[in-house]
């Protein structure tokens, strides 16, 4: 058996996060050194001293990047006389500076306030990695720093050599601003919940039993209470339209910004927009229980968990920090038997340990996640398990269940065949007359395919059901049909439609076109249903699940892909079979029991196939679990289904095209940072160490920490760009 299955039984069933942390707070949890009083400041409402967790346990990262920026710009300006007053620097640029009383300690004072304010972040982080013995990114600041400050003090008490306080403020500085930079990015990046949160109002207008209206607290709502709805107010909770007509935008639910059109017996959601109408609304869920809040527990449960790529990045951080403190003990020893101990030896294991830093590194993977994740949630796909959603890139096949995904889910007019004299819309516009009483599925097609065409039908009386045949009813007026005057039908004509046993009740034949065409169906594994009138078939109709348009449309790009695309289905091999030709489908399981759906999986997996099932969640379920990605579709409100890694919000098949493209264009740029961040420290790593100072390159810890921000600020960048990917078919 493949791999695959290792990771199918690792990950099912699926157990929720028990790290309650985003992943933007595992790559920089520097956050937690702002201090009680700098989280009361945060100029973000509902935040929290204690991190700024809300909207159910997410972290907010305004107060974060506040803090940054706050000790950025302080830092900036006090940085300023530091490097005015530079020695070095003045003999670079070639200038004096002003000179006062005390002028000589400019640097050192300033020095040692930009240290305490501006590193004190990294400083406590790197505490913490050291005492849970997980060194990174923090650490490897926090040395760098470490050794700039006392190397600097140690200049000045013990007169060894030139203090260089302008590189420390530099690097503290220079920090601190792509701390700023990644704050500032990872938080538009976690914008989902926030957006969502943003979506359902506060109050709502319930309406009484005397049919009064009062304004109450959302939270005040309880099931079954009855509320009104204003054109352009937010729809308070979930529930089903009692009265009114309207449009409703549930684009924040399905990323479909075309409004639906609402009516008594619709469901709306919480949340959602009202638009033209008024509507009265029986609340259905409220709190935990509506679509939103399950909208939103999905959102975080993929926020906080991890991809393959990201625990990678995590491991080179931490192999990284020991490559450094390697590289560092090299060069002060290299550098040490060259030059002897002193301010260079200091300066090119600072820059080592500058160079080192991966900060970009462990960047690189969260935010193009985040942004995944919101980017997926905008598109009507919600991720479970970030493994699964990066697995999809390298399905080689994915399983569709046939009923309610590839087609309607229902019975549908497929084709009609008429008689001499009479045409299509004739024969409809009859069936859908005869069939105006009956609440059978057959009726239902009928009907709503003449409703399609636009068709004005008749009024009937004397309706008849025959049991296990079909119906009769008598019409009422007289209608012209056709273009012969023995195709008028009069009133008072009983017309019937039915089946093939209907004709043998009545004794009639079909003659010799309808049954080529009957036979046809059958051999397609459609059902046929027969308009008889004046004793005569005068024409019939096929009907089958019909299959969606979209479906063509998502297997072809799939096929574009390099993906193959199987059915599986418990209905006939002749219904397979005819199916499967017209979608072009590769492979179908036809006659399969539900609790055999997940044996179809295993087959094709032992076959060396990293499959994907898709299927509607519930009688699907063994086969969503035993799938390497189970994606379940058309969920609509029931967002909560446990056997599947992604749920798509529409019953859209063409919704797993865009989660493969959106997975296969994640990657990349996955792949993209990583070599921009892990990249750029292989190269510089022996540029810091020295290995080129023989022809005079040498960098200094100040180019070191510029170059290392610039390698951050790119990866962020390159992140922010995968919004602009187009993943829809």
């Amino acid at each position: 058996m493949s791999d695959h299955h290792d990771h199918r039984d690792e990950h099912a069933p699926h157990q929720k996060p028990t790290d309650r942390e985003c992943p933007c707070c595992r790559v920089c949890e520097c956050y937690r050194a702002a201090s009680d009083e700098e989280a009361a400041r945060s100029s973000h409402e509902g935040h929290h001293g204690d991190g700024g967790h809300d909207h159910g346990g997410m972290v907010d990262h305004s107060s974060h990047e506040q803090m940054f920026k706050r000790r950025f710009v302080v830092c900036f300006l006090l940085a300023l006389p530091v490097l005015y007053y530079s020695s070095m620097l003045q003999g670079w640029f070639g200038y004096t500076a002003i000179q006062f009383a005390g002028s000589e300690f400019v640097g050192p004072v300033l020095g040692v306030v930009i240290f305490a304010y501006g590193g004190i972040p990294f400083l406590r982080m790197g505490a913490v990695e050291a005492r849970n013995r997980e060194p990174g990114m923090m650490l490897l600041i926090s040395l760098a720093i470490t050794v700039a400050f006392v190397y600097s003090l140690a200049a000045i008490v013990f007169e060894i050599g030139e203090p260089f306080f302008w590189e420390l403020v530099t690097l503290v500085v220079i920090f601190l601003l792509g701390h700023w930079i990644e704050m500032r990015s990872v938080r538009r990046a976690s914008g989902a919940l926030d957006e969502l949160a943003d979506l359902m109002p506060t109050t709502a207008e319930r309406i009484d039993e005397s049919g009064d209206t009062e304004e109450v607290s959302v939270d005040d709502l309880s099931e079954d209470d009855l509320v009104l709805v204003r054109p352009g107010a937010n729809v308070p909770a979930d529930g089903v339209v009692k009265e009114g007509e309207s449009n409703v935008n549930e684009a924040m639910v399905t990323g479909e910004s075309k409004p639906v059109e609402k009516t008594p017996g619709d469901e709306v959601i919480g949340g959602t927009t009202n638009q033209s109408g008024s509507l009265r609304v029986r609340v259905t869920a409220t709190g935990e229980e509506t679509t939103l809040s399950g909208i939103m527990r999905l959102v975080d449960e993929a926020q906080q968990s991890k991809s393959r790529t990201q625990v990678l990045a995590d491991r080179a951080a931490g192999w990284l920090f020991y490559a450094a403190l390697g590289a560092a003990v090299v060069t002060a020893i290299a550098w040490g038997l060259v030059e002897g101990f002193g301010l260079s030896v200091v300066e090119r294991v600072v820059t080592v340990l500058v160079i080192a830093c991966p900060h970009a590194l462990g960047l690189a993977v969260p935010l193009v996640v985040a942004i995944n994740t919101s980017l997926a949630a905008r598109n009507g796909m919600l991720v479970r398990d970030r493994i699964a959603m990066e697995e999809a890139r390298n399905l080689d096949t994915i399983v569709f269940d046939k009923t309610g995904t590839l087609t309607e889910g229902e019975q549908g007019v497929v084709d009609i065949a008429t008689t001499d004299g009479w045409n299509e819309d004739d024969v409809l516009t009859l069936m859908a007359a005869a069939e105006g009483d009956s609440e059978h599925m057959i009726a239902t097609a009928i009907r709503e395919e003449a409703h399609d065409r636009g068709l004005s039908v008749p009024s009937t009386r004397a309706f008849e059901a025959l049991e296990g045949r079909g119906v009769g009813a008598t019409v009422e007026t007289d209608i012209s049909v056709g273009t012969g005057e023995s195709s008028a039908v009069q009133q008072g004509t009983m017309v019937y439609v039915g089946g093939p046993n209907l004709l043998r009740h009545l004794d009639i034949d079909p003659g010799d076109s309808l049954t080529s065409f009957a036979d046809n169906a059958g051999s397609r594994g459609q059902g046929v249903v027969y308009l008889l009138q004046d004793d005569e078939a005068v024409g019939a109709v096929t009907l089958a699940d019909v299959i969606r348009d979209e479906s063509r449309e998502a297997i072809d790009a799939l096929h574009a892909m390099g993906i193959e695309v199987a059915m599986l289905t418990g209905d006939s091999e002749d219904v397979a079979q005819a199916v499967s030709e017209e979608l072009g489908i590769d492979t179908y399981f036809a006659e399969v029991l539900p609790e055999d759906k997940d044996k179809k999986i295993v087959e094709l997996q032992e076959q060396d196939q990293l499959v994907a099932m898709v299927g509607d969640g519930v009688n699907d379920a063994p086969a969503l679990t035993r799938a390497d990605v189970g994606i379940a579709i058309g969920s609509g409100t029931d967002v909560a289904v446990e056997s599947a890694d992604v749920v798509l919000v529409e019953n859209d098949p063409r919704d797993v095209v865009s989660l493969v493209r959106l997975s296969r264009k994640s990657y990349r740029k996955m792949q993209e940072n990583l070599v921009w961040a892990a990249g750029y420290n292989v190269f510089a790593l022996p540029l810091a160490a020295g290995i080129l100072a023989p022809i005079g390159i040498l960098l200094s810890p100040a180019v070191g920490a510029v170059l290392m921000s610039a390698s951050t600020v790119i990866v962020a960048v390159n992140a922010q760009l995968l919004r602009r990917a187009d993943i829809t078919v």
